[in-house]
């Protein structure tokens, strides 16, 4: 009897168990502070990293209150974290971005936020300090819309209702006479019924449309070999300033060393690069520009250079077989996508001699497709709320004592 006692009474000081998670969640941002009270004044009572997995215990408007993987619980806001779906497709898209060819180094002249989605609603998950580099893969323009979300808790099942009885009652009353005619509308009814939404769509009809807001977000991989989004006019192309000071105010959308120029103790880098004047236009760049080294002047001058095209990525360095009479063979150079005239899409190949740019010829190009984001499919309700778990012996006891 004194060993059921000590047992009971242990059980007695430990407390209530633990709440159950209603569902699971993944830390989005690289540090998180899970703070005792919904208010971030509250004092944080522990600390969670990116990809830390989080048990979700209570909801309350946009926070929860979760468990932390050492055990420790408080509240944080739902828009910071990710569902499983979510990890899942951040991961795919490093793993296929690991087999991107770089556009070039990228980098920044402020803290800038790596985010999880093209989209400013999406966790930033790294945050780059000022002057790192990291590659540039690929840039493109989106509408700027709040990022597609995996819904963190199950819908509740939906409850079907019982058809309504049948009342075996038969009403054997008089039955009720006619209704009378209604009256006819008015003359100018059409005009009555028009609602403030139907005075702005017509306004709408009459007025061009606004201009839709999009942003600019080009996909980098850290040197830590993380891939997520950033936005484009934070990134500055790390290409020497002898060289970037002839952008004329153009974009540097990619750039690239062909080979290298020795000037006396001097090595100096061929360099190609692609720009753009238009950072929302449907193709990539409208312009691409070779640049060499004068041995003469001890400057960089152009060797090459196309205006007015309508240029995709990826630009590829590659050796290409050139068919001249005199000088056929297989040299380094590169390769362009672009639309010709009659709108036919071709990737043309240039072969670099020496120092000089020759067209090697072109063959067929597919658009490279940007490697986004899709919007995750919702979560299915579950068929049945799970069961709640049978209480033993103690437990039972315990509750009898507690009461008491």
């Amino acid at each position: 009897m004194s060993a059921l006692l000590c047992i009971v009474l242990a059980g007695c000081a430990s407390g209530p168990p633990p709440a159950r998670p209603i569902g699971e969640a993944f830390v989005g941002p690289a540090q998180l502070k899970i703070r005792s009270d919904l208010s971030l004044q509250s004092a944080a009572v522990t600390t969670v990293k990116h990809g830390d997995r989080l048990e979700i215990l209570q909801t309350r408007r946009k926070f929860l209150r979760v468990r932390a993987p050492d055990g420790k619980e408080g509240w944080t806001d739902e828009r910071v974290l990710l569902a499983a779906a979510d990890m899942k497709a951040l991961h795919d898209l490093a793993k296929r971005s690991a087999k991107l060819p770089a556009q070039g180094v990228g980098t920044t002249y402020q803290p800038l936020n790596v985010h999880t989605q093209p989209s400013m609603t999406s966790p930033s998950f790294v945050q780059l300090k000022e002057n790192d580099k990291f590659d540039v893969l690929q840039t493109v323009v989106l509408p700027r819309s709040d990022a597609p979300r995996t819904p963190l808790i199950p819908p509740a099942p939906k409850k079907t209702k019982a058809p309504p009885k049948k009342s075996a009652r038969k009403d054997k009353g008089v039955p009720l006479p006619p209704p009378p005619k209604p009256p006819s509308p008015p003359a100018d009814w059409i005009e009555l019924s028009r609602t403030p939404a139907d005075e702005a769509e017509a306004a709408a009809e009459a007025d061009p449309k606004p201009a839709v807001r999009a942003d600019s977000w080009s996909l980098v991989r850290t040197q830590g070999g993380k891939t997520g989004w950033v936005l484009t006019r934070l990134v500055s192309m790390a290409i020497p300033d002898e060289v970037a000071q002839y952008a004329e105010g153009r974009r540097i959308v990619s750039y690239f060393p062909l080979g290298e120029i020795v000037d006396g103790d001097q090595k100096k880098n061929i360099w190609l690069w692609t720009t753009t004047t238009d950072s929302r236009a449907p193709w990539d760049f409208d312009s691409f520009r070779v640049f060499v080294w004068s041995l003469r002047r001890h400057r960089y001058e152009t060797a090459y250079i196309e205006r007015n095209i309508k240029g995709y990525a990826p630009v590829l360095l590659r050796e290409v077989e050139y068919g001249g009479k005199s000088l056929a063979g297989r040299y380094p150079g590169f390769s362009v996508c672009l639309d010709k005239k009659d709108g036919t899409r071709v990737r043309r190949d240039y072969a670099m001699i020496s120092q000089t740019i020759r067209s090697a010829g072109e063959q067929a190009c597919e658009p490279v497709q940007p490697v986004t984001l899709q919007a995750p499919a919702p979560l299915a309700a579950a068929e049945t709320p799970p069961a709640a778990p049978k209480e033993g012996f103690l437990e039972r006891l315990k509750k009898r004592f507690k009461s008491k």
